[in-house]
């Protein structure tokens, strides 16, 4: 994947967050818009849509095709339909809704405000709530779609989603848990906290995992495709652990990448290989592998740091998000 083709889009405030859905990118701002760009026509403008009052606060794709989920620091969880028709899901009044996520083949959605979580159905017409013990650092759903990892000040809280009933798993750690990733196997969960470190777990036996000695907080993490390693933010370098026989307990990470003195602030997994996508703070993008296969430059320094980067499901397009409100697309087709 070299010589990429770039388009740039200049919307005039923080990149939140972005998600992909379909052939559909999406990049919620600090203004509180949406913006929805065709990956397959990047001539035509992308459309604005009006999804808050307030700052945008996280967005993640829905659960039908094309349509995505933005929450917002008005209290609304807003879904979005392929042409930008909004339609309010949730409302909670004098709170933000700063986190959300959804499985598609569940059908399951999932939001967070301060202490509280709430698990929607498809088919429910009211959201189940459960509460925790201090706000909400990260959501994410597992990969078979059956529970809901919910961080937390002292560790992590499980889920069960088909089940009210049930008693939650907790899994507890001293410090505050931000970011969560479930592997792709279903059998670790690993956060990142508010030091420059992060923590798992294996559900299998309850073993812990502790990865420290990062330069910055990390603020990405993402597995390959098959599990093999997690790629993580945080560091000079794109850090590696390897979760192949047993996990990364005792092993040295792999690194790869580099930006100068710059930090690595975003990581996405390609969908179809063993490849991972890293911006830095500089605005840097590149491509790499754990090991030594070497990297491969998709855009050189911009001077505007890199929040967020998403894939398209074909693998062949990147969406890099900047502080400054900048997007770019990276195509890597052939011409």
């Amino acid at each position: 994947m070299a010589g990429a083709r770039i388009t740039t889009f200049s919307f005039g405030d923080y990149i939140v967050a972005a998600a992909v859905n379909g052939r559909l990118f999406a990049v919620v701002l600090g203004d509180g818009t949406v913006r929805l760009i065709d990956s397959e026509t990047l001539d035509a403008e992308p459309v604005t849509v009006a999804a808050h009052k307030g700052a945008g606060l996280c967005l993640s794709a829905d659960i039908d095709n094309g349509h995505f989920l933005s929450g917002g620091d008005d209290g609304r969880l807003v879904r979005i339909a392929p042409l930008g028709k909004t339609e309010v899901l949730a409302e909670i009044k004098g709170r933000w809704i700063d986190h959300v996520t959804t499985h598609a083949a569940s059908g399951v959605r999932a939001y967070a405000s301060a202490k509280d979580a709430y698990i929607l159905g498809k088919k429910d017409k009211e959201a189940r709530k459960v509460t925790h013990a201090t706000s909400v650092g990260g959501l994410a759903i597992n990969p078979k779609g059956k529970r809901l990892a919910a961080t937390h000040y002292n560790g992590v809280t499980l889920w069960w989603l088909a089940s009210k009933d049930s008693e939650p798993t907790r899994l507890e750690w001293k410090g505050s848990h931000l970011q969560v990733a479930w592997s792709p196997d279903g059998d670790y969960v690993l956060t990142a906290m508010q030091e420059n470190a992060l923590h798992g777990w294996r559900l299998s036996d309850g073993e812990h995992m502790r990865m420290s000695g990062y330069a910055a907080k990390v603020r990405s993490l993402a597995f390959t495709r098959r599990g093999h390693f997690l790629a993580t933010g945080g560091s000079e370098r794109v850090i590696c652990w390897p979760f192949t026989g047993g996990g990364p307990m005792g092993k040295a990470p792999v690194e790869f990448g580099g930006a100068g003195d710059s930090v690595v602030t975003a990581v996405a997994s390609n969908p179809l290989h063993d490849l991972f996508a890293a911006g830095f703070d500089n605005g840097t993008l590149i491509l790499g592998q754990p090991g030594p296969g070497g990297t491969a430059l998709v855009m050189k320094p911009t001077g505007n740091s890199i929040t967020s980067i998403v894939w398209n499901p074909d693998g062949d397009k990147i969406l890099a998000g900047t502080e400054n409100g900048d997007v770019h697309v990276a195509d890597f087709r052939p011409v």
